[in-house]
């Protein structure tokens, strides 16, 4: 039996949008926390001769910003703003009697000086040296909509399609070859039929995402177990911080978890299945193995030895303490020790194998255990995660489970059973309520209209002369970043709501100024500010260099 690790990487677009919190910070922490060490972990695996095919999936946007030159000076700035953090932290800590915390100083400074090494021997291109990962046959880079929009609530089928092709377009661009699989925004599906959102102008009949996906030539894509019925929704979010208290917990819940996940099922989520009004193939993740990770309460990342994510120390944003239990409130964590964490990741790794190994005994008939997460767990969230990925592949090399890629998997095991696909994603109740909801549906209301708005000027001015192309493409790109589905996500949450507003609110504003620019009667000089305008945005939001392209394609 297989075993396919999907990561997805994203971040919406947060360059020149200042630093803290919101801002390039966003995405350095990313970096510093996840991308890079996920790089170095990908560098000794390969030195070390340990096959390590994970499907790395990131979304154009995020691609977009890594390769920009702007990323590179902002984590140059933030990996100095954590190293004099730690040339700080030595003084106040023995002057506030935690003397006690001054080794897991130097653990920092060691650590961020080896990471700061392991970008510049990369040459500051994370994209780059991802890509020569991939060239070399060890990884699979998957793709995604440009700027992760919600596609099940997009109202015109040309707007699903210019997500899908700017995303192709960039892909390519920036990797050198079209991607084979796609990751769904949020792994959000609606199957074909009436389309009839609250609020929206309902239509009888539009195409299902299957189409759409295979008509811009994808193979495969991911789905939650509950749309192709088999097994329940897990969730995602909010799921990752606060795991069962030791080992023996965490074998006693996957008991309880694999009788439930059993009981559920009515089709294994263990095979690919080729998905009516495709031809595609979606492949379903499994319950059990990634309840381990993502579950609040059964789940590695809560184990005390762990780095406490919530507990940071500032100036400096230094984290010193470990989670020391799921009920030990911030003041009472205790210090963080690396290298009992360090050998509890090497344990849990271990126990893993072990989970997908019993997996593979018990289903014998079927092909592929499909494990996706967020990248930004492995690390970020969870510290210690990517040396937890490292020792799984290395763990995995005395198991019955063959690791592989995505596409490794689609081309060797061809699904051989077609089903109808049910409407859904894994968010918040398994369907699209974390996106359309009492708080995020006036987002909807002035989406909607800006998307028609949108698509009655874009064809004339994709045939205009350079000013009309000029205003045109800027106004894509406006219209992309303001359908990122992070902003209704943020909405939801409520952490950061009065950001994703903003965001969201100026996004669609940009749009709507250059559409009218270009809109029937427009006044004389609305094509001349029209080209100011969209030249002063494309300082800020520089990406895409083949959205016209993609707006092309998406009105063929």
């Amino acid at each position: 039996m297989d075993f396919v690790l999907m990561l997805h990487s994203h971040l919406p677009w947060v360059l020149n949008y200042g630093r803290w919190p919101h801002g390039s910070d966003w995405l350095c922490e990313a970096a510093v926390d996840t991308y890079i060490p996920l790089l170095d972990a990908l560098d000794c695996l390969a030195a070390d001769g340990v096959s390590a095919p994970v499907t790395l999936g990131i979304t154009p946007v995020l691609a977009a910003q890594l390769s920009n030159p702007a990323f590179l000076t902002e984590v140059e700035a933030f990996f100095a703003q954590r190293l004099v953090a730690c040339e700080e932290a030595p003084a106040s800590l023995a002057a506030s009697g935690d003397a006690a915390l001054l080794p897991l100083v130097a653990f920092w400074r060691g650590r961020l000086t080896h990471l700061r090494d392991v970008l510049h021997r990369a040459d500051g291109d994370l994209i780059a040296a991802f890509r020569r990962h991939q060239d070399e046959g060890r990884i699979e880079i998957t793709s995604s909509c440009a700027t992760h929009g919600f596609l099940p609530l997009l109202g015109r089928d040309e707007s699903i399609r210019l997500q899908l092709f700017a995303g192709l377009n960039e892909h390519r661009r920036l990797f050198g070859r079209a991607p084979t699989g796609c990751w769904l925004p949020e792994c959000a599906f609606r199957p074909p039929g009436p389309w009839h959102p609250p609020g929206a102008r309902a239509k009888a009949y539009r195409q299902g995402t299957a189409h759409h996906l295979a008509a811009a030539g994808y193979r495969y894509f991911f789905v939650d177990a509950h749309l192709p019925q088999a097994g329940e929704y897990l969730g995602v979010y909010g799921e990752v911080m606060r795991g069962a208290a030791n080992e023996t917990e965490v074998q006693h819940a996957v008991g309880r978890g694999d009788a439930d996940h059993a009981s559920a099922h009515r089709r294994s989520p263990y095979r690919a299945y080729r998905v009516s009004g495709g031809p595609i193939e979606a492949l379903v993740r499994d319950p059990r193995s990634t309840r381990q990770v993502w579950s609040r309460h059964e789940g590695f990342p809560g184990d005390p030895a762990y780095l406490e994510f919530h507990k940071i120390r500032w100036p400096g944003g230094l984290k010193l303490w470990r989670v020391t239990g799921g009920d030990v409130d911030l003041g009472g964590k205790v210090a963080y020790d690396p290298a009992a964490a360090r050998e509890r990741a090497r344990r849990h790794a271990e126990h893993f194998a072990w989970i997908l190994g019993d997996i593979a005994a018990t289903h014998p008939g079927d092909d592929a255990i499909v494990a996706p997460f967020d990248t930004e767990l492995f690390g970020h969230w969870w510290f210690e995660g990517v040396d937890f990925i490292a020792d799984l592949y290395r763990s995995l090399g005395s198991s019955p489970v063959l690791p592989a890629t995505a596409r490794e998997h689609v081309e060797a095991h061809p699904a051989k059973t077609t089903v109808r696909l049910g409407e859904g994603s894994w968010g918040a109740n398994g369907d699209f309520s974390m996106w359309l909801n009492d708080q995020t549906a006036w987002t909807w209301q002035r989406l909607w209209p800006l998307e028609e708005a949108f698509w009655s000027v874009a064809r004339r001015a994709l045939s205009g002369n350079a000013a009309q192309r000029r205003i045109l493409a800027q106004a894509a790109r406006s219209l992309l970043l303001a359908q990122a589905s992070d902003w209704q996500f943020v909405i939801s949450t409520g952490a950061a709501s009065d950001y994703a507003e903003r965001r969201f609110a100026g996004h669609c504003g940009d749009a709507e100024k250059l559409v009218a620019a270009l809109a029937d009667g427009a006044p004389p000089d609305a094509l001349e500010e029209g080209v100011r305008r969209a030249d002063e945005m494309a300082v800020r939001d520089d990406l895409f260099p083949g959205v016209l392209d993609a707006v092309g394609q998406a009105l063929q």
